[in-house]
């Protein structure tokens, strides 16, 4: 029964759009190198997230992106794709439970969204395309749009630099209610409200252009921790995703 209430937690998750650091305190001899870890020289290529983001909204983009989903500790599900960002929202993703789920509650969807419509095949039934009609919102979230209201909530939302995977970045981080989100991520929104979560922890890292490189959201839904873990990269200019073949 737990395994169950699990699983149909993550597929819950699974629908969000899409996707810390510790300090230790030496004692004794190594106290000395503390201050060091703490008090370093700015990260190379340091930047004003608020500028960056206005730098964002300037120039769209195509990323890959990877989200992990987990509930309860256990990874339940992985999203991969290609997307366009910072505009109208195009691209192509495929969700993958995880091999522990059992092979009866199995998830294999893939998912290609165009201009003007939205084509689904389930991979572990049939593996035939069925177009859908695009319903304007309905797979966009506006990561910007997140950073920004986490900046809102005040100096705390400020980590500062860090680095990810090579590049400089800025870490964000904080609490967003709800209602907050509504604007930024509205399927995100209803999903989650209908199963009475009140809000979310969330950790997001920028580049200098304003690009999200990493994102994480926690919450509780229905009394079970869940989270989507994702990590953005290959960016480049925007890209065009039309039909599958043999739609």
């Amino acid at each position: 029964m737990r395994r169950s209430t699990v699983f149909s937690t993550a597929v819950v998750a699974v629908a969000l759009t899409a996707l810390s650091g510790c300090k230790d305190a030496p004692s004794g001899a190594a106290a000395p190198a503390a201050p060091a870890a703490t008090s370093a020289a700015p990260v190379a290529g340091a930047f004003d997230p608020e500028a960056a983001l206005a730098q964002a909204e300037k120039t769209p983009y195509a990323a890959s992106v990877k989200v992990v989903t987990e509930a309860a500790g256990q990874e339940i599900s992985t999203m991969t794709g290609r997307s366009n960002l910072g505009t109208r929202f195009t691209g192509r993703t495929e969700v993958r439970s995880a091999s522990a789920i059992p092979a009866a509650q199995a998830v294999w969807m893939e998912t290609v969204t165009t201009t003007d419509a939205n084509y689904v095949r389930n991979r572990t039934q049939s593996g035939s395309w069925v177009k859908m009609p695009r319903a304007e919102g309905a797979n966009e979230a506006d990561y910007a749009g997140y950073a920004k209201l986490l900046l809102a909530t005040g100096p705390a939302a400020r980590k500062g630099m860090e680095d990810q995977a090579g590049t400089p970045a800025y870490h964000l981080t904080g609490h967003l209610g709800i209602d907050q989100v509504a604007s930024v991520d509205p399927r995100t929104h209803r999903s989650m409200k209908a199963k009475g979560v009140t809000g979310f922890d969330i950790d997001q890292w920028i580049d200098s252009q304003g690009r999200t490189r990493r994102f994480e959201q926690r919450m509780d839904v229905r009394g079970v921790p869940a989270a989507n873990k994702a990590t953005f990269g290959e960016f480049g200019p925007l890209e065009t995703f039309a039909a599958p073949a043999g739609s």
